[in-house]
């Protein structure tokens, strides 16, 4: 039996079954995610939230889901039946894709590149072309300016994104997530993760996160006052489901990259607690409930304030914060405090 795992047919069935590991921890998170987003919601609001179906609710997702499923599918007379239906496809399966570069552990993850940041980029930059194509598939007005609303957001808060994880790639000298984990695994524990040397840039990366996802309060192209629901307004059913799916994994994506760029990743906090994969899920979660708070607590912003916050502040911010990088990692100033090739390189 072990020889047939050496054999390509063997191989396969690793890699499979790798990938289905990877598929049922995000599709079981996210049952728990939406939960937790309308738990967390509903304390801000004092009230009880899901608590019927399964024990404190637990199965209310699980329901919501199925209702979808069991819907029929409404297909607007005029829209591009083709392009209607791949639009949510193509949103789920990039999203999913993203996680095929996220470790969880050391070693534990389907494909250990040397370019894995530029993978989830370029894979997460075409998600937006399904909220394009659902928008004009639809061949109504509204959806139409969601979808066009959502690009220009896009587009504008990834070149921030990118700016301030240039300055990590400074700073270790490798594009892969293993190697900057690694880069941040100091005697100085919990103190010497890239939050404290990239302190300004956490909190730029978070508010770009929300907007990048669409997220409160920056959730404008499916702003229901101005838009009725954006460019999901004419899905019903499984397709919007997908929408959905797709929008809440590429959140915990983001929470993902949040903990292996600046909090360690897997790495433990507390000296004397062992390293693993539960630290990192627990900080994914923390970082989902941060982004929870902010949709519970914060109002929406204006379209303009919106872009005038995303060219105006956070590109000069991230862009001088690669060069202020640079020169530290240059002159390796505090001994190296901005400067690991050695470790993650």
């Amino acid at each position: 039996m072990a020889d047939f795992f050496t054999t390509p047919g063997g191989i396969a069935v690793i890699i499979v079954a790798q990938c289905l590991a990877v598929l049922g921890f995000v599709m079981i998170s996210l049952l728990f995610l939406v939960y937790g987003d309308r738990k967390i919601w509903a304390a801000v609001q004092m009230r009880r939230g899901p608590n019927v179906v399964g024990a404190y609710g637990l199965l209310q997702t699980v329901a919501d889901a199925l209702k979808y499923v069991v819907k029929e599918v409404v297909v607007p007379a005029g829209a591009d039946r083709p392009v209607f239906f791949l639009a949510p496809m193509l949103s789920f399966v990039l999203a999913v894709l993203a996680w095929a570069v996220i470790p969880f552990n050391d070693g534990w993850v389907l494909s250990d590149i040397n370019v894995a940041i530029l993978f989830v980029f370029a894979v997460s930059s075409l998600e937006v072309y399904g909220v394009i194509m659902g928008g004009w598939a639809s061949n109504s007005k509204y959806p139409f300016l969601g979808s066009l609303r959502s690009a220009a957001q896009m587009i504008s808060y990834e070149v921030s994104l990118g700016l301030i994880i240039i300055g990590i790639i400074l700073s270790t000298g490798s594009m892969n997530f293993s190697n900057i984990v690694a880069a941040q695994d100091t005697p100085y524990g919990f103190f010497g993760w890239y939050w404290l040397p990239h302190l300004p840039m956490v909190f730029l990366f978070f508010i770009s996160a929300l907007a990048e996802t669409n997220r409160p309060p920056f959730d404008l192209p499916e702003a229901e006052s101005e838009l009725v629901a954006g460019f999901m307004v004419e899905y019903s059913s499984t397709p919007y489901l997908l929408f959905m799916a797709g929008e809440y994994i590429a959140i915990f994506l983001m929470c993902a990259l949040m903990s292996l760029l600046f909090f360690g990743g897997w790495l433990s906090p507390i000296p004397g607690l062992p390293d693993g994969a539960l630290w990192m899920v627990a900080k994914m979660a923390f970082f989902f409930f941060m982004f929870a708070m902010v949709k519970a607590v914060v109002p929406r912003y204006r379209y303009d304030q919106l872009m005038r916050i995303g060219w105006k502040v956070f590109l000069p911010m991230s862009l001088g914060w690669v060069v202020i990088v640079a020169f530290l990692a240059k002159f390796e100033v505090l001994g190296g405090f901005w400067a690991r090739w050695a470790i993650g390189g």
